[in-house]
């Protein structure tokens, strides 16, 4: 018998090597920002919607990319139920409230639940990112899927994103998420531009604020990981409603207070990027 261990050989090595990827932009725009949560049920999509409202209000151009391959919202908060149209190689995004807007929703039946393998799911997103024809961005807004599945591993991995931002609530149960949503931007070498509390609290009809899901969390969270903390969004029943009427607070009631708090946010990012 002899001491001397066996030699892995080149091959072999080759494959246990870490897979390099390479981060190609998305066609046809300037700046990729992901919309992120990690943790459902926080207001992600709502925030990302009225957020590229925001956008185009300073004027900017604007498009608006639903990456929750399970559960799509902007066919619903936007209220568009026709298909995109096809050439045969690209599909060509929908444009409503001059945000051009594309989502597995305009494709397959709401009501029809994706019962979809991780690979079927990273083919749709490359579909969504190599294969529409978006026009001449400045912004792409992608509102991600809760947690850190595939299609954050996709996105972070393959696409050229430019910034996250990370939504909360300010419970507990939330933040534990986020602040695995944080690690897994850092790892992957994605740059996060802040965090934001919404629902943060409710103003009460005698004009005070009620912190119902706690106080101070997602500050908390973002000098915990030296991140930026971007600010806070109340409760409003106006906000919810409009969503569900297809045409988000920032698009219905621009002098809202809070679509001024997304104007604000939206001005931030512009004078960062343009």
């Amino acid at each position: 018998m002899t001491d001397k261990k066996p030699e892995l050989s080149d091959a072999m090595k080759t494959k246990l090597e870490p897979k390099k990827f390479i981060k190609n932009p998305i066609l046809g725009t300037k700046f990729t920002i992901a919309i992120s949560s990690a943790k459902g049920g926080v207001g992600k999509s709502t925030f990302a919607t009225n957020l590229a409202l925001a956008l185009k209000q300073i004027g900017c151009k604007v498009g608006l990319l639903d990456a929750d391959i399970y559960g799509p919202s902007i066919p619903k908060m936007f209220d568009i139920n026709e298909k995109p149209k096809s050439d045969g190689q690209t599909l060509t995004p929908i444009t409503k409230y001059d945000i051009q807007c594309m989502s597995i929703g305009f494709l397959a039946d709401q009501q029809t639940p994706m019962i979809w393998r991780g690979p079927m799911v990273t083919s749709a997103i490359k579909t969504f990112t190599q294969k529409v024809s978006w026009k001449d961005l400045d912004f792409i807004i992608v509102d991600m899927p809760p947690g850190t599945g595939d299609t954050q591993l996709t996105f972070s991995q393959e696409i050229k994103m430019d910034g996250a931002i990370i939504v909360s609530t300010p419970q507990e149960v939330a933040l534990l998420d986020v602040k695995r949503g944080i690690k897994m931007f850092d790892k992957l070498g994605v740059k996060i531009l802040g965090l934001v509390d919404n629902m943060s609290y409710f103003i009460g009809d005698d004009g005070k604020k009620y912190k119902i899901f706690g106080e101070g969390g997602v500050k908390k969270t973002a000098e915990e990981f030296s991140k930026e903390f971007l600010g806070e969004i109340p409760i409003n029943p106006e906000v919810g409603k409009c969503g569900d009427n297809g045409k988000p607070i920032v698009e219905a009631n621009p002098n809202h207070e809070v679509s001024k708090i997304y104007l604000d946010f939206a001005k931030k990012i512009k004078s960062t990027y343009l």
